[in-house]
């Protein structure tokens, strides 16, 4: 299996899904925020991705409580938090990722617990397993990610690059030399905070310079991508 890495999809594709997986992928990061995933094909797609044996993260719609508990009732292995900002931003949001008392998620009684009264485990099991990534992609998370990163509800943090590049004064991601400076500054706060961090790895310097700093996932290949780069092959196959 493709231990460290993660494939990202854009669409509620199940047949996407399994090919993901037959190709080795054992973890999945769904879009939910630039998408269309009705309530019902998420639902499927998390089932379906629980009975391959892979993970499921949820890039949810905002900030905001609501997102975050209707992902984790659906029984996601994490979220990630777009729009992050400073910490009190983004605080009510990463605290509805756990349960009491060390956040304030709410208990449902469905997906998520397994369909049973909890055991006695359930609620400490889920604040140790269950993900909870902001995303840092705008100039205040960016300012403000060691006291992100601090909060006990966190963790650890996605890196957004184009986003951040953009938002850090640039005219576009282009992977240069402030771009690095600025994901290796995540990665040393990850680091000096005792957590992780994630990043989407499109090409080769960048999945060696993640490697480098001590990522935790890459996040390397996108539905829409693989679709269009399978188009162009056969394309490029044609005799005529």
């Amino acid at each position: 299996m493709l231990d460290g890495y993660a494939i990202w999809m854009s669409t509620a594709n199940l047949d996407f899904l399994e090919m993901a997986h037959n190709a080795g992928f054992s973890a999945v990061v769904c879009d939910i925020e630039h998408n269309a995933f009705s309530p019902d094909r998420r639902e499927a797609l998390v089932v379906a991705a629980k009975a391959l044996g892979m993970k499921v993260f949820f890039k949810i719609e905002a900030p905001e409580p609501v997102w975050v508990q209707r992902a984790l009732d659906l029984d996601v292995d994490g979220v990630i938090i777009p729009h992050a900002g400073r910490l009190a931003d983004v605080r009510a949001a990463v605290e509805t990722a756990k349960f009491p008392p060390q956040g304030t998620r709410s208990y449902a009684a469905g997906r998520s617990a397994g369909f049973a009264p909890p055991d006695p485990d359930y609620f400490a099991r889920c604040n140790r397993n269950v993900l909870c990534l902001p995303m840092i992609e705008t100039a205040e998370a960016f300012e403000d990610v060691a006291a992100i990163l601090s909060h006990p509800c966190v963790d650890g943090i996605f890196v957004g690059p184009y986003d951040l590049s953009l938002t850090r004064g640039r005219p576009g991601y282009a992977f240069n030399d402030a771009d690095r400076s600025d994901i290796a500054a995540l990665a040393d706060a990850a680091k000096n905070t005792g957590k992780f961090w994630w990043m989407p790895t499109w090409k080769a310097e960048e999945q060696r310079f993640a490697k480098n700093n001590g990522v935790s996932m890459r996040v390397i290949a996108a539905e829409h991508q693989v679709i269009a780069a399978g188009l162009n092959a056969v394309i490029s196959a044609l005799a005529d």
